[in-house]
């Protein structure tokens, strides 16, 4: 769903040789045709060249283990899904409008004779399950937004570093100290609109989404919200760097103080220079009616293409399986900062990881705690609709629009879009 030492980039290439034999029957011709290489399924990605190179390691270790192989690709907008399909959340609007390109998770584990045990908690199965609660696609990197912080930044402002705010209230004088002790920078986020609108708005108990799909983000909660954040970027308190992860750098290079951003780009901040890592859950405005509610999980998922020979299929499942035992499981959360999937996995990682990411699993499941009135739709998933609100959101951060009509206007753009095309609210595959 951040988030490093680059692995070598792997040949994926075999040959394959037939013997051949003089005078050989014309008979004889046929069994040695149909020797053909193993059926060799694609995986689709659109990863930068390090996080592909990542995925093509663990792809090798799979080929080693099971002697069975699966090329990569890059996933091109409009072309047919590959046998698997790395989607991230930017791109699941479109796949959830083409169901029939897919096929569903659970029904090629069962025809391949793979066992398909996950332990998703409630907030980790929008978008992958169907209305029978079925899994149709792995959430591979699963994440959920949290505090990352500098401890030793705090120390050097007189605060504990043990003891981050709980609640954006107390965040504010936290961060009034954090600038007094000289950090021009005290707080960022990185993917506003995924924090800021998605899940403050989750967390608050007024979904940014309702169950029809209309976007709804312009509520109360999330006006003062909005309003207090324009207010801190005044006071130099939050700086913006821009709508995707380009404040996570800031953090990494010590720049920043605290940073709101997923969980999984912990894994990002562990040779950070200056920064001894702490992560907390993600702040939450305690003056809402219900309390805290949990955060959003979200992330890349693995879709399986359509139409694909069933011998491919056997091989995808085998690697589904492979992603799933509890040794990789633990490396992905090392590696990518996802949840784990599995509660052996979980059990695992809670042993075989250091403090910090013991730590980052704490503070990830801490945020996903409790009921929840997730729809199943989020802003951040229909990507029209986010670049709407993120565009309205500058306006607010940089003082030409107040909070209020800025939301409103994103609110009344974005629905006219879903409008228009109606498939984009959708949030149950198939």
């Amino acid at each position: 769903m951040s988030l490093r030492p680059a692995f070598l980039a792997l040949s994926l290439a075999f040959t394959f040789s037939l013997p051949a034999a003089a005078k050989a029957p014309a008979k004889a011709s046929k069994p040695a045709a149909s020797k053909a290489a193993p059926s060799e399924p694609t995986l689709a990605h659109n990863l930068s060249d390090e996080q592909a190179a990542r995925l093509a390691e663990l792809i090798e270790r799979f080929r080693e283990q099971s002697g069975q192989n699966i090329k990569l690709m890059r996933l091109e907008k409009d072309d047919k899904p590959a046998t698997l399909n790395l989607i991230n959340r930017y791109q699941m609007s479109d796949t959830l409008s083409q169901p029939k390109d897919f096929v569903p998770l659970h029904s090629m584990m069962s025809k391949a004779g793979q066992k398909l045990s996950l332990s998703l908690p409630e907030v980790l199965r929008p978008g992958v399950t169907d209305a029978r609660g079925q899994v149709v696609a792995l959430p591979v990197i699963y994440s959920t937004p949290v505090l990352f912080y500098n401890k030793n930044a705090l120390r050097k402002a007189g605060l504990d570093p043990e003891a981050p705010p709980k609640t954006w209230f107390e965040m504010q004088g936290v961060l009034d100290k954090l600038q007094a002790a000289g950090y021009d920078c005290p707080y960022s986020t990185s993917w506003p609109a995924w924090v800021h609108l998605d899940n403050v708005s989750a967390v608050s108990g007024t979904p940014a989404v309702d169950n029809k799909g209309n976007l709804k983000f312009n509520a109360l909660p999330q006006v003062k919200h909005v309003a207090m954040m324009a207010t801190w970027t005044k006071a130099r308190y939050f700086r913006l760097f821009g709508n995707t992860n380009e404040a996570s750098q800031q953090f990494r290079d010590g720049h920043c103080a605290m940073l709101t951003t997923d969980s999984r780009e912990y894994a990002n901040f562990q040779d950070a220079r200056g920064v001894e890592l702490g992560v907390a859950p993600m702040p939450f405005h305690d003056d809402v009616f219900g309390g805290r509610r949990p955060s959003l999980a979200n992330g890349p998922s693995l879709w399986i293409g359509a139409g694909k020979p069933a011998a491919e299929y056997k091989v995808a499942a085998q690697f589904v399986s492979f992603l799933l035992s509890p040794k990789i499981q633990v490396e992905l959360v090392r590696q990518y900062g996802g949840l784990p999937l599995t509660d052996a996995a979980r059990k695992a990682a809670a042993s075989e990881l250091l403090q910090d990411g013991r730590q980052m699993l704490e503070a990830a499941y801490l945020s996903l705690q409790g009921k929840s009135d997730d729809p199943g739709t989020r802003l951040v998933n229909i990507d029209r609709a986010r670049l709407i609100a993120d565009e309205e959101l500058n306006e607010v951060w940089t003082d030409k629009k107040p909070a209020k009509a800025a939301l409103d206007t994103a609110v009344a753009r974005g629905n006219s879009v879903l409008n228009a095309h109606p498939l984009l609210k959708k949030s149950q595959p198939f």
